[in-house]
């Protein structure tokens, strides 16, 4: 199979980008808005589909986490494994995101859960971006003229499945002590406190993978939801030892609970720069049920 190509568009955007290539703003790809709001408290998903129904961007299709964008939650796997190729692909089809569409995906959390679509978009080498600012952002309102209720029906589109690329993600092995290179930058993309392992958890375990660094992706945003600057940004990432280099040489993974927030890393490390790391995409709530050693504390 040809492996895929490069995305030619920026992991995010704005309203500004929106403006010249969205249906009617001028010359420009076709655009699919996807709206990927998801909450960690809302396991069947009725309180992210009723904040869908209540509002959304004009022309956005809803796309479902523990749908479309993970597979069956197992000890074996974690949470969100990564869905399979076939239904991946039978879901983006099913909601008018074709072979040669554009996505632009947003949510109401700073994009670390649209995040998830973007990166598996990006890493078959789709075009698709995050929108900066998200669902709440002033400006991103102005451009859409605000929100609507509409029902979206989009026509099916045909989506090739494509398994997921071995370079982009590492397993298990590749991250626990004993086993993972001495180089391995793995960043923990969960809040500070779970990190730690203070208070209760939604997995087997609390606490973090010996070694691991935390960089909360909830951190990466501002108040307003809009990615920090990317000096910044690079700031963040060179205090938990990320270099171009290592990104380049495989060396740096991003995880967090069950491997969905962790994109939200990926895409902000592309973002400034710095390259495609990689996923492990079993995260902690695979690693937690497991009896390999664990962390607590920063």
């Amino acid at each position: 199979m040809t492996p895929p190509v490069a995305p030619r568009i920026p992991p995010v955007v704005d309203a500004a980008w929106l403006a010249t290539h969205a249906p009617g703003g001028g010359a420009g790809p076709h655009v699919v808005l996807a709206d990927v709001r998801w909450y960690l408290t809302d396991p069947d998903g009725s309180a992210a589909h009723a904040a869908y129904a209540e509002g959304h961007l004009p022309g956005a299709v809803y796309v479902d986490l523990d749908a479309w964008l993970a597979g069956p939650a197992t000890a074996a796997d974690g949470r969100h494994p990564l869905p399979h190729p076939d239904v991946f692909a039978r879901g983006m089809g099913s909601f008018g995101i074709g072979d040669g569409t554009t996505v632009v995906a947003y949510d109401d959390a700073g994009g670390v859960i649209a995040a998830r679509l973007v990166w598996l978009l990006r890493a078959l080498g789709h075009d698709a971006a995050l929108l900066d600012g998200g669902f709440f952002a002033p400006e991103v309102r102005a451009w859409a003229g605000g929100v609507t209720t509409d029902v979206v029906a989009r026509e099916p589109a045909t989506f090739t499945p494509r398994s997921w690329p071995a370079d982009l993600l590492v397993t298990i092995d590749e991250v626990a002590p004993g086993t993972r290179d001495d180089a391995t930058v793995v960043l923990d993309a969960r809040p500070a406190e779970r990190f730690r392992g203070e208070g209760a958890d939604v997995d087997p375990r609390v606490g973090h993978v010996p070694g691991a660094v935390s960089v909360p992706c909830r951190e990466n945003v501002d108040e307003r939801g809009h990615l920090l600057p990317v000096g910044a940004l690079r700031d963040r990432f060179a205090a938990a030892g990320v270099t171009a280099d290592a990104v380049e040489a495989g060396e740096v993974v991003s995880m967090c609970g069950s491997g969905v927030t962790a994109c939200h890393t990926l895409l902000a490390l592309e973002h400034v720069g710095l390259g495609r790391a990689r996923l492990y995409a079993g995260s902690w709530s695979q690693y937690a049920a497991t009896p390999l050693p664990a962390a607590t504390g920063a």
